[in-house]
């Protein structure tokens, strides 16, 4: 009898921030947030040099942990989070560990995206949510095997949910997503007139 099985599985990391015992207080993140944004005035010309919509501070500031004591404590949480998802990859470190190489802020306005990328040179990204209204967008991972697939047909609307070419994990608010950093991913428009807000990070292997 024929057998088939899922091979080089793509794993994805989704747990609430305040699991392993470090309480975030979503109100003060989202003020520290907006307070950064206000004074960022090196973000802010960045952004609007490259047309980046809304505000992130991945291009000026790498001290968010030393600025507000809220990022400090998402520092703290986000370490157990990654060795949690470290176990399940079975990854041999050698010895070493996986630390926080950076860490910011992103604020998407009405109307704004965030094209698709990935994200070099490090082993772990995520991101952790802050504000989710109604309209905002889900994170849409899409297959790492696309560039490969040359001439396969497109897949049924019905395919399983591993087969599907995209797939969208629409966060709430306080949750973290993990994945491996070579997954590409983006943000689609923004529908809501709010804004979406949330802090993405990397860890490197040293």
């Amino acid at each position: 009898m024929a057998q088939i099985e899922s091979l080089f599985v793509t794993r994805f990391y989704r747990a609430k921030l305040s699991e392993h015992g470090t309480a975030i207080d979503p109100e003060e993140l989202e003020a520290s947030c907006y307070s950064i944004a206000e004074d960022d005035e090196a973000g802010q010309k960045w952004c609007e040099d490259n047309g980046y919509p809304g505000y992130t501070s991945y291009a000026s500031l790498t001290d968010l942990a030393w600025r507000f004591p809220v990022f400090a404590d998402i520092v703290t949480a986000l370490d157990l989070h990654v060795a949690e998802f470290v176990k399940d990859l079975e990854f041999d470190l050698d010895g070493r560990t996986l630390k926080l190489e950076d860490l910011w802020i992103n604020i998407l306005p009405e109307g704004g995206t965030h094209s698709s990328h990935l994200h070099p040179h490090s082993v772990i990204s995520g991101t952790t949510y802050v504000s989710m209204p109604g309209g905002a967008s889900a994170l849409k991972l899409e297959d790492p095997r696309s560039a490969r697939m040359m001439a396969a047909p497109t897949r049924t609307k019905e395919a399983r949910r591993e087969l599907q070419p995209f797939v969208y994990m629409r966060p709430e608010v306080g949750e973290v997503f993990l994945w491996e950093s070579w997954l590409r991913h983006e943000v689609p428009l923004n529908m809501d007139e709010d804004e979406r807000i949330s802090v993405s990070f990397n860890y490197k292997w040293e």
